[in-house]
């Protein structure tokens, strides 16, 4: 034993005051791991991209209404369909969509008066219309889009990516989840279930404090010395507990948290961006809250060496979002109004940078909205509808300009080069240079992957 270490006890340690250690929010923010963070892992094969965005719609938006247009549906409003996909007692009735549908000037690709910014760049995309997942309510979908399981926790697809690639910046979180509210399924879409915990997303609220205890109670050298003294006992005390990961990963957590203090406020500051900047993303000087201010934040994330980051668009959690069941469907023209032009402009900025072809940008839901009113003839609402439903991908490693899948003439089933989620995270997972096949992690004596035993790459869209 040192002689530095022979001086110090328990006893020193509180009289230097290491029990008020000013680290504890942002140290709970990095001590969730069994390992601390490590460096860049080698992918299975040459990546197309280095980064995801997930630009997460929370609600379910119509891709009737959006994304896939069918004019049978204006052409047959009211029409009556029967007692088709539901009680044989409830008839349905078309419901046209409440916006126009216009071409993209340089692919074709058509998209709805609702999206006016995204239409304008949906040429650097690749529409997929045939989605589909396995459950019609928003907790179990909205879980499934994450984490692949409908049933039970699992871990995220952020976490999954975090785990298999590592991190470029030891100073910053590998997985980041912009959130203001607290979405469908709560933190279990974020989070790293049975992997090192180091891999669960760490949560940005937007605002004047995204994350907490960023600024130090203490001076920056007397929090030093304490970090240095509760490292020197902790070192003591692992010397005889190798096999404890759990104590490992706590001392790891210190240092990441002294990384994220000096670090995060930079990062997170957008008053740093210029006015063309914020002029193209629609965001106010000073503005901490709006959509635009998410998605530049994710920007500037990425930009500094996060892999990982997950926008969740809620203006109020489940009372607010874009879910139409019982209600107005017309109520999609506000969120989309909030979402439009940032997204768009991310697209915009990231090529202005040289960074698209390193970003994977990922819009998408948890399920799509039945083409047929649901509480009757004249009535506003559409019902939740998992058997079709439209994402879109695009940056790196993405053929741009692409339409992939097709529903049928109403948008009520998939009649082409259907997608399943599972397929649309093997393809995530390979646009990443990642094998879904192979990125497999032993737990409770088997081996678990995030599409179970399922999934395939869609290889038409990649470029």
């Amino acid at each position: 034993m040192s002689p530095e270490e022979q001086s110090i006890s328990r006893r020193t340690a509180l009289q230097k005051g290491i029990g008020t250690l000013s680290l504890p929010g942002v140290a709970a923010v990095a001590n969730k791991s069994t390992a601390a963070a490590s460096e860049p892992r080698t992918p299975h094969s040459l990546p197309g991209a280095k980064h995801v965005i997930v630009l997460y719609m929370s609600g379910g938006y119509s891709h009737v209404d959006t994304f896939d247009p069918k004019p049978r549906l204006s052409r047959d409003h009211e029409t009556s369909i029967g007692p088709e996909l539901g009680r044989a007692d409830f008839e349905r009735y078309l419901k046209a969509p409440l916006w126009k549908f216009r071409p993209n000037q340089h692919c074709g690709t058509q998209v709805s008066d609702l999206f006016p910014h995204i239409r304008d760049v949906i040429h650097e995309a690749a529409v997929i219309r045939s989605m589909s997942c396995d459950h019609i309510d928003h907790g179990q979908a909205t879980l499934q889009l994450h984490t692949g399981s409908t049933g039970f926790a699992m871990p995220s697809l952020g976490s999954w990516l975090s785990w298999g690639l590592g991190t470029f910046n030891s100073n910053l979180p590998a997985h980041v989840v912009i959130s203001e509210h607290r979405p469908y399924a709560g933190p279990q879409i974020w989070d790293a279930n049975f992997l090192p915990g180091v891999h669960t997303g760490v949560q940005i609220k937007p605002g004047p404090e995204p994350l907490p205890n960023l600024i130090p109670a203490s001076p920056a050298g007397q929090q030093d010395l304490e970090l240095g003294l509760l490292e020197s006992l902790n070192k003591r005390h692992l010397r005889d507990r190798s096999t404890d990961p759990q104590l490992a990963a706590r001392n790891s957590s210190f240092r990441t948290a002294r990384g994220l203090q000096d670090m995060a406020p930079e990062v997170l500051d957008l008053s740093r961006e210029s006015k063309r900047t914020l002029d193209l993303y629609g965001a106010a000087p000073g503005d901490q809250t709006s959509y635009a201010s998410q998605v530049l934040m994710a920007r500037r994330l990425v930009e500094n060496g996060v892999r990982f980051v997950e926008i969740v668009d809620a203006v109020g959690a489940c009372r607010d979002n874009w879910d139409a069941a019982h209600r107005d469907v017309g109520s999609h023209a506000k969120y989309a109004k909030r979402v439009d032009q940032p997204i768009a402009a991310l697209i915009t900025d990231l090529k202005r940078r040289g960074m698209f072809d390193d970003v994977l940008l990922v819009f998408c839901t948890e399920f799509g909205r039945t083409p047929w009113a649901q509480d009757g003839k004249g009535t506003k609402s559409r019902a939740h509808h998992p058997h079709a439903y439209s994402c879109w991908l695009a940056g790196g490693g993405v053929k741009r300009g692409t339409v992939h899948g097709k529903t049928d003439d109403i948008g009520n089933r998939v009649v082409e080069d259907a997608v399943h989620i599972h397929d649309f995270h093997a393809t995530i997972l390979h646009l990443m240079g990642l094998n879904h096949e192979r990125l497999t992690y032993r737990h409770a004596g088997r081996d678990f992957r995030l599409t179970d035993v399922y999934g395939k790459v869609i290889h038409e869209i990649l470029a």
